[in-house]
């Protein structure tokens, strides 16, 4: 077996802040996505929108600059970049539907080999469902990026060849970025972007699973 080192919710939202173009807007979803907003690289110009109403958000605050009247979806204290602006949740809604959003950033429970997203339900007896805005974000948005676990606490993959939790939409994830590897969705499976050092393309077959397609030229 290969020695790798996993990559930390920290450089895994830096993995995805890098591929995020200069002038995007993007919504960052509920759970490690929000991470991805202290990454931005320097110089880089990123509108951050949040559903709850929020557009032109910037990192987190820091230690004890907390203003809980300014939060985002995650109910997450945060700051307000220059030329930021608020408005209500319904035009929030609207902006996500209406194609506005370029790049959405979502936490997911399963994503299939062809981009099948699942993220607001297990199905098990007692669950929360939370579907919140990512119904409208997965459909709405240019493109749909995961960002989660590869494996779960058992240890199995969490891309699939079908999902067999509640569907969240259908066909809709372009990206999946995770601790191990960052995969591409495409109609004829997965394609393999990067992987972490040290980490056998064999060895994360084996892991998820599913044939993973070579790196493309």
């Amino acid at each position: 077996m290969s020695s790798y080192q996993k990559r930390s919710k920290d450089e895994l939202a830096k993995r995805v802040a890098l591929d995020i173009h200069d002038g995007a807007c993007v919504n960052l979803g509920i759970g490690m996505p929000t991470l991805v907003a202290n990454h931005i690289p320097a110089g880089r110009e990123v509108i951050l929108q949040s559903e709850n109403g929020i557009l032109g958000m910037g990192p987190a605050p820091a230690a004890g600059h907390e203003d809980y009247d300014l939060i985002n979806a995650s109910k997450q204290p945060v700051t307000l970049l220059p030329g930021g602006a608020y408005f209500h949740h319904a035009d929030s809604f609207a902006m996500m539907r209406g194609g506005h959003i370029d790049i959405c950033v979502l936490g997911a429970f399963q994503v299939s080999s062809t981009g099948d997203l699942a993220n607001w339900s297990t199905g098990e007896p007692g669950a929360i469902p939370a579907v919140g805005g990512a119904m409208d974000l997965a459909i709405g948005a240019r493109q749909t990026w995961v960002m989660m676990d590869l494996l779960t606490k058992q240890g199995e993959s969490k891309v699939v060849a079908q999902c067999s939790y509640p569907l969240t939409g259908i066909g809709c994830v372009k990206r999946i970025y995770t601790e191990l590897a960052t995969l591409q969705c495409t109609p004829q499976g997965l394609q393999l972007i990067d992987r972490v050092d040290g980490l056998a393309h064999a060895e994360l077959e084996k892991l998820v699973g599913l044939p993973i397609l070579a790196i493309a030229a």
